[in-house]
């Protein structure tokens, strides 16, 4: 990459953000911020800790969380509400990853800080039961779970996955996708484009499922999955397409459910008493119920 596209990266990152945080502050109340090693002596990765609510004997099962981002947005703690209800309704503890973002740390950073929080959960068996590891993503972060699941460890490593409107082909030229409903405010292409061209800045092959995870061999995926898509969605197609393919197997426990007349992380800005509150809540309810497997 050349170093005046970088700096066109650069500004425009700078520029997206900008605009998220007049959209206001993101607030989340963890029940702790711990600072974990990474693979680079010089660094710590930080996560949001959320206990159960019930005190639980012995190792306790453990979530691990990739927040929503367009691989360049600083959003961690944007799943603040989703974290906390999976603590008070399981025994699960969740680990809310705060992993670096592009342009200035392009891949496979995000995917290095995740394998290092995984290695380090699996490091820590007085704390964790290493037989009740899951994941789970929104958007990018949904991204990053599947790759780490399908590609940087053993199927078994993993009891489930969860994810939320995932970007599970990032090879697909965005001009030629759609949301499956009409309406809404699906992700423009162009944005689609400014997120990978920030992610991915060297010459990989964008079907590599390290970047396009919907590619990888179905049989890395671990057995119990949730894919959630949302109708005004342009990403909505290829998280059902994976869902699909991963239902043809009998062995597997999948749920594949689209949100109808939802966008892109409308979980993010539902209100109470709408229609897309209750979807926000039938979305959690569902990854509650594939932790209790």
């Amino acid at each position: 990459m050349t170093f005046l596209k970088y700096l066109f990266l650069r500004i425009t990152a700078l520029l997206l953000r900008g605009l998220v945080r007049l959209q206001g502050k993101i607030t989340s109340s963890p029940d702790a911020v711990n600072y974990i090693p990474s693979r680079d002596p010089q660094r710590k990765i930080k996560i949001h800790v959320y206990q159960p609510k019930h005190e639980v004997k012995g190792p306790v099962p453990v979530l691990i969380n990739f927040h929503g981002s367009g691989y360049l947005i600083h959003a961690h703690g944007s799943d603040d509400a989703f974290c906390r209800e999976v603590s008070q309704r399981t025994e699960y503890t969740v680990l809310d990853v705060s992993y670096r973002l592009s342009p200035e740390n392009p891949f496979p950073a995000p995917i290095h800080d995740a394998e290092d929080v995984v290695r380090w959960v699996q490091e820590q068996p007085t704390l964790f039961d290493a037989s009740h590891i899951a994941l789970s993503g929104f958007s990018a972060g949904g991204n990053i779970a599947l790759v780490i699941a399908s590609t940087s460890f053993p199927k078994e490593t993993f009891r489930s996955l969860l994810t939320f409107y995932p970007a599970t082909e990032p090879c697909l030229d965005p001009a030629t996708i759609a949301a499956p409903q009409a309406g809404g405010q699906p992700v423009p292409s162009l944005m689609l484009r400014i997120f990978r061209a920030c992610y991915v800045q060297s010459d990989i092959d964008l079907r590599d499922p390290r970047i396009s995870p919907g590619l990888a061999d179905p049989h890395s995926i671990p057995r119990n999955v949730l894919v959630v898509t949302a109708g005004y969605d342009s990403l909505a197609d290829e998280g059902e397409r994976l869902g699909r393919s991963l239902q043809q197997d009998p062995d597997r426990h999948v749920v594949c459910e689209r949100m109808d007349r939802c966008n892109h992380a409308w979980d993010k800005m539902a209100q109470k008493a709408t229609r897309e509150w209750e979807l926000k809540c039938e979305a959690y309810n569902m990854a509650v119920e594939m932790l209790r497997l």
